[in-house]
């Protein structure tokens, strides 16, 4: 049984994503490094636009609707401890994480991670990034897809961690599961679900793992966000764009799309 120690966040779908593999039989979750919400003044309604925040409250909501029913129900066998934003990066927290002596770091939506907590754990420490890289990087990346009309880019990667943004070496991908009335937080969740359960069978798999051949990828145009492209002309879009079928379209084309822009699924993961 492999021992993994998680570096995570501490809202309604990071508290899914760590309980989820502390039931594992096949992994012993020895302990979760759970990382508040960034410190700092709450933004008001009267700040962003009202588009904006009602985007971000069915976000929450919907998550809410997917995960606390189980979040509440089942037993925490994630060892938890939560700390605030940026604290995963000290000395301190570096030593007792070595100290646990894990066969594996898995990341999901931690701070930034520095060199000394990545060089101890060299081709141990695994990230999930939602997201399709190298197609999508930075910020939104299952956001931005559905702005730009090409929602075959919504799905998540693992990939060990380095100290570029989204530059690891890539050892699995998954591609959304969409269905054509889902709504932006609806295929988001439901790739979360989805990240989890891959994420047991790729830790399980480790040993015998393939590595990604250095011209996977064919040419592609790299589309990198940061937060601030987050305005209300983008949100409209997205919503404009799934109000026109956006989704349906796509299922339609779904194999031409797929074929011309491969990812890749790890030969050597446990189904």
């Amino acid at each position: 049984m492999k021992k993994v120690v998680i570096l995570t966040g501490n809202e309604v779908r990071h508290q899914f994503f760590r309980k989820f593999l502390g039931l594992s039989t096949n992994l012993q979750v020895v302990a979760s490094y759970c990382e508040d919400a960034e410190p700092g003044r709450i933004i008001t309604g009267d700040e962003i636009s009202e588009l904006r925040k009602n985007h971000l409250d069915a976000r929450n909501q919907t998550e809410l609707d997917f995960f606390e029913v189980f979040n509440q129900k089942v037993e925490d066998k994630s060892n938890p401890k939560v700390l605030p934003r940026g604290e995963i990066n000290t000395q301190a927290i570096v030593d007792e994480i070595i100290s646990l002596r894990p066969d594996y770091l898995i990341g999901y939506g931690c701070s930034i991670i520095k060199a000394p907590m990545i060089e101890a754990f060299s081709g141990r420490f695994i990230n999930l990034h939602l997201g399709l890289s190298p197609y999508y990087r930075g910020s939104g990346t299952n956001f931005w897809p559905i702005v730009n009309q090409e929602p075959g880019f919504i799905g998540a990667t693992f990939m060990y961690i380095d100290e570029g943004i989204d530059t690891g070496k890539i050892i699995h991908q998954i591609r959304a599961t969409l269905y054509s009335w889902d709504t932006l937080h609806t295929l988001g969740n439901r790739l979360i679900r989805d990240a989890a359960d891959a994420c047991e069978r790729l830790i399980d798999s480790s040993n015998q793992l393939a590595s990604i051949p250095d011209d996977f990828f064919p040419q592609y145009d790299e589309k990198y966000y940061k937060n601030r492209d987050f305005t209300e002309e983008a949100v409209m879009k997205a919503y404009q764009n799934l109000e026109k079928g956006l989704l349906s379209t796509y299922l339609k084309t779904k194999s031409g799309f797929t074929e011309k822009h491969p990812i890749f699924s790890n030969p050597g993961l446990i189904r």
